[in-house]
């Protein structure tokens, strides 16, 4: 039975206030070790890597409440047979079913979410369950690529660049019923998207985009604009009409792959230190960050250990800013510089 009334007044109402609390308090880490949506083995354990390079010490270095909810545990089908030419469905489908039931509680306990993956299949899951607690959300992703395919026009049939089809209410019609995925139904128009530093789209994307009107920047627009003219129109484009919850999905491949090395589809030309931090700062200045993913870091794809490393602290860097950290720095605070004449005096003792 559909609600209306005072009562559908008032959860809605709860509904808007869970997410502006999650805004305040809190911050939820929940790992997503899974692999299935791509064809590199290894981005399963991307979490790990993540939080092995300092990522809670860091959180709880900032002004929350951080609480690390450990890795779902994911049921790999034994027989999961391509559905046309879509790899995995069935057992992407059950990840994203059990991703989004676990982010939904993360974010309608009052926290804010992070995501981490993973390969980027998983915000099919993360960014709708977060849509169950912020029905009105905005998303700003930061990828390489559009990540927007529809299974007719995947050159591949890797799932992990599909999500952005399943979510989208204006491709609803153009997406067949994927075996695993009756649970999913979009939830998003695609004037409450926004892409981020794009270089490697495929033709049936490009033409999504352009038909749909979808906002996007290019790296060739980044470097025309300049990031801070990038970010002043993404923000303008998803916020002018009215404040509401952000989700970021950002993708490490966004990064040049001089920065970002250990990832499964690097793609030369992207995203500079300054450029990818800029933005996360200008998101978190916003006050409107509710959750985020980290997807794509790929331990066994770097060729060193410092490669590795490099590429998941890079990913701690890019949480921590969009949570506020600072480039001058998280600094406990001083109410005044101390006196000279208060030193002078214990000398003279």
């Amino acid at each position: 039975m559909a609600l209306r009334g005072p009562l559908f007044r008032l959860l809605k109402t709860q509904i808007g206030h869970t997410c502006q609390q999650s805004r305040a308090q809190s911050v939820a880490v929940l790992g997503a070790p899974f692999s299935r949506g791509q064809k590199r083995r290894g981005v399963e354990h991307g979490p790990k890597a993540i939080r092995d390079a300092g990522l809670i010490e860091r959180l709880s270095g900032l002004d929350y409440a951080v609480h690390d909810f450990g890795d779902l545990s994911f049921h790999h089908l034994e027989k999961d047979e391509p559905y046309m030419d879509v790899k995995y469905p069935r057992s992407v489908g059950g990840a994203n079913k059990m991703l989004s039931g676990a982010v939904s509680r993360a974010v309608g306990a009052g926290h804010t979410l992070v995501m981490l993956g993973g390969d980027h299949s998983l915000a099919i899951g993360s960014v709708g369950g977060h849509a169950q607690q912020c029905p009105d959300l905005c998303l700003i992703w930061v990828d390489a690529h559009a990540d927007i395919n529809t299974p007719m026009t995947s050159p591949s049939g890797n799932l992990h660049g599909q999500p952005v089809a399943f979510m989208l209410k204006e491709l609803q019609d153009k997406m067949p019923a994927i075996p695993g995925f009756s649970w999913s139904k979009p939830f998003l128009s695609s004037i409450d998207l926004v892409y981020i530093g794009l270089r490697d789209v495929d033709p049936g994307e490009h033409h999504i985009l352009k038909n749909l009107g979808i906002q996007y920047f290019t790296m060739r627009d980044i470097d025309r604009l300049g990031i801070q003219r990038v970010m002043e129109v993404t923000l303008d484009h998803l916020l002018s009409r009215k404040q509401r919850p952000i989700h970021l999905s950002f993708d490490i491949d966004a990064f040049d792959p001089s920065l970002a090395p250990a990832t499964g589809t690097p793609v030369n030309g992207g995203l500079t230190y300054r450029e990818g931090i800029y933005i996360t700062e200008e998101i978190h200045n916003t006050g409107l960050l509710s959750a985020m993913d980290l997807v794509e870091v790929n331990p066994v794809l770097g060729a060193s250990r410092e490669a590795v490393e490099a590429t998941a602290s890079l990913a701690v860097d890019v949480i921590v800013s969009s949570l506020g950290q600072t480039r001058e720095g998280a600094h406990p605070a001083m109410d005044e510089i101390p006196s000279v004449k208060e030193d002078t005096e214990q000398l003279r003792l």
